[in-house]
């Protein structure tokens, strides 16, 4: 169990230590495409076209990915429908809900600090052509 330590009859994770399996989640939680993916599902269940539709840029197999991904970590919740054609809707699990809320409250926080992240960039890239 490289990573975690027992700690009073449970398990502590520390994501700053190699070999933690928290370090994998948050991965798959920050990353590009599952923020994307579960904020686009914060939204409600989707199916996956209008998963794609939805975030704009995602090919279909990052998407199918960055689905397993997130459905194995228990965060999104899939589930086929046995019709013709099969219908797969995508929603987020309460656990993905949990972690979805705190991610949006990072997501408003960057969009609403883009005017002062604009300005640093153009104040960087000033300094570095001098």
């Amino acid at each position: 169990m490289s990573g975690m330590t027992q700690e009073q009859g449970g398990l502590v994770y520390n994501v700053f230590t190699t070999g933690c399996p928290s370090r994998g989640t948050l991965e798959h939680v920050t990353g590009r495409w599952g923020g994307l993916t579960l904020g686009a599902l914060h939204e409600g269940p989707l199916r996956f076209n209008e998963l794609r539709r939805r975030i704009n840029g995602v090919s279909e197999k990052m998407l199918s990915q960055t689905l397993s991904a997130l459905e194995r970590d228990g965060l999104v919740h899939r589930e086929a429908q046995p019709t013709n054609p099969p219908r797969v809707d995508y929603e987020l699990t309460p656990l993905g809900r949990r972690v979805t809320d705190r991610l949006l409250t990072l997501i408003h926080c960057v969009e609403d600090a883009m005017d002062d992240v604009l300005a640093a960039r153009e104040e960087y890239d000033a300094r570095q052509k001098s």
